[in-house]
């Protein structure tokens, strides 16, 4: 049983220009994704800036991915690291209350840069997936200084029939061949890294998770749907276009500034980061958007 090609966005969340959660921009937000048929994680720590969300603003924001995404994509809560296995298990219960289709399980950041021992990796996500009902994701992340380790892994995935999926982001792709390798196929198992795509489906990935995509959505599709149909040329073209995209966007301010300020120059919505991070507004940076939207024919692609 091998592996079903797929893609997600790591969805921005809208703020307007009082750096409130903008709920309309959001469902806008949200419909060119399904027009687009890209799966999604909601409410993330990166691109989604789920750190400034209040408790009540992470509900909406989650509620709100259900109203227009449920049953025509796949939608799904990505949440925050944690510093305790309860946090996740309360994360947890809202996803269940609010009826997501699964949920990421973040790796444990216990914080002032320690790390913890395998067994205690393990003693938390044993904590956690035997208190939630919820589809689950298990994340490994270089953001918490560590990476699950892989026996740990599938001990895990095979003590748990509601692990869905892993999601690996790590520069280090024999790691994620060794998860694809050793993680039974039923798992998916998806790159955070959308420059590690070509190489996590080349080891039996499922694919990967895309930031892009929130500017991107049908060049990420493509990219999927010609590998699919065994397009080699229109692949490499489209993965092509979809790298110099990334490294024009992240070249400026950080992806999320960057990002929602190339949507603004769109006309979509998207909206402003919240503080700490402040919008980009430097008009050489703005210039050098509106090249690379010109240049990759954005318009042209993904507006209706």
């Amino acid at each position: 049983m091998a592996r079903v090609p797929s893609v997600y966005v790591i969805s921005l969340t809208p703020f307007d220009d009082d750096e409130r959660l903008d709920e309309t921009a959001l469902r806008a937000h949200l419909r060119r994704m399904k027009s687009a048929g890209i799966g999604v994680y909601a409410g993330g720590a990166g691109s989604g800036e789920a750190y400034t969300l209040s408790p009540g603003e992470m509900r909406r924001v989650l509620e709100i991915a259900v109203e227009e995404l449920k049953g025509s994509v796949p939608v799904r809560a990505m949440g925050v690291e944690p510093r305790t296995a309860n946090e996740m298990i309360a994360f947890g219960k809202l996803c269940a209350e609010v009826g997501v289709d699964a949920m990421q399980v973040y790796s444990l950041d216990i914080g002032h840069v320690g790390k913890p021992s395998n067994d205690e990796i393990e003693r938390y996500l044993d904590d956690v997936l035997s208190s939630i009902e919820v589809p689950a994701v298990i994340s490994t992340h270089f953001s918490v200084g560590y990476f699950v380790p892989v026996p740990v892994m599938a001990r895990v995935c095979d003590r748990y029939d509601h692990v869905i999926g892993i999601n690996c982001t790590s520069p280090d792709i024999n790691y994620l061949t060794q998860l694809c390798t050793t993680i039974d196929e039923r798992v998916e198992i998806h790159t955070g890294l959308m420059t590690q795509a070509l190489g996590a489906l080349s080891v039996g990935a499922s694919g990967y998770l895309a930031t892009e995509a929130n500017v991107v959505p049908r060049l990420c599709v493509e990219v999927i749907d010609r590998y699919r149909a065994g397009d080699l040329a229109g692949l490499m073209a489209a993965y092509g276009r979809l790298l110099r995209f990334s490294d024009r966007l992240l070249g400026d301010g950080g992806s999320i500034k960057a990002t929602k300020a190339t949507l603004r120059l769109l006309g979509l919505p998207g909206g402003i980061p919240r503080r700490p991070r402040l919008p980009l507004d430097d008009a050489a940076a703005n210039t050098r958007l509106t090249r690379m939207i010109d240049d990759l024919a954005i318009r042209e692609t993904e507006l209706p």
